[in-house]
């Protein structure tokens, strides 16, 4: 809802599909390559309209860009597959490339660190953009903790198979935005979120996650 307010008051029309559902990406990862399949097809048919398509998720927008043309290769919907992909853009992404915009009149008080989440940096390319973004964010001061680009331990079923190794890359993460004294970890991901603030809650830690759309959308 957050990134809606915030598309909005920059001038977009937003519409949203309420049959859509999820990009495949789970079941793929999982190895179930036809129902990831299946799932994708759905996908196609709920987007195919012309139009942007803004995700508030750097890994549906990368798992899209980066897998569906193999997936829809030499079949009738490889057409509308470039057409559904070329149009998807991740939130940020969105503002800072398509709309050009920085600076969208947030406000939010506290020192903050970013995560680069995997998705948004490995398969998209995202990198400079939120940090622009969240520099122009009145009162907030924005600092890099160490290995800012390295996994939170999160990685979908990988949280499921290896819970230990998941857990310790969750810790190590947490640790280095502490270190900063920061009071906000911000993403582009809620997966990475919630690996986080699971963490952050479990062991009662002095910080919390944040989507950069809900800052973005701050103090207005």
């Amino acid at each position: 809802m957050n990134m809606v307010k915030v598309l909005e008051k920059l001038g977009c029309d937003v519409s949203y599909n309420p049959a859509q559902t999820c990009c495949g990406q789970p079941a793929y990862n999982a190895g179930y390559k036809d129902d990831s399949k299946a799932v994708a097809q759905k996908f196609l048919n709920d987007f195919k309209e012309p139009g942007y398509i803004v995700s508030p998720s750097g890994s549906c927008t990368g798992f899209a860009r980066n897998y569906y043309d193999n997936m829809f290769e030499n079949s009738a919907d490889h057409l509308v597959c470039k057409q559904v992909t070329g149009n998807m853009y991740e939130f940020t992404e969105f503002l800072t490339q398509v709309l050009k915009i920085e600076n969208v009149g947030a406000a939010l008080s506290g020192k903050a660190t970013y995560h680069d989440a995997c998705g948004a940096l490995r398969e998209c390319g995202i990198k400079q953009g939120p940090r622009q973004l969240l520099q122009h964010v009145q009162g907030l001061e924005l600092v890099e903790m160490n290995d800012c680009e390295t996994c939170c331990g999160f990685g979908g079923t990988f949280a499921v198979k290896f819970e230990p190794i998941s857990i310790g890359m969750a810790q190590a993460k947490v640790k280095n935005a502490l270190d900063t004294g920061a009071k906000y970890i911000i993403t582009t991901d809620v997966s990475c979120m919630m690996h986080m603030q699971g963490y952050i809650d479990k062991n009662n830690l002095p910080i919390q996650t944040m989507h950069i759309a809900d800052v973005l959308a701050s103090g207005w």
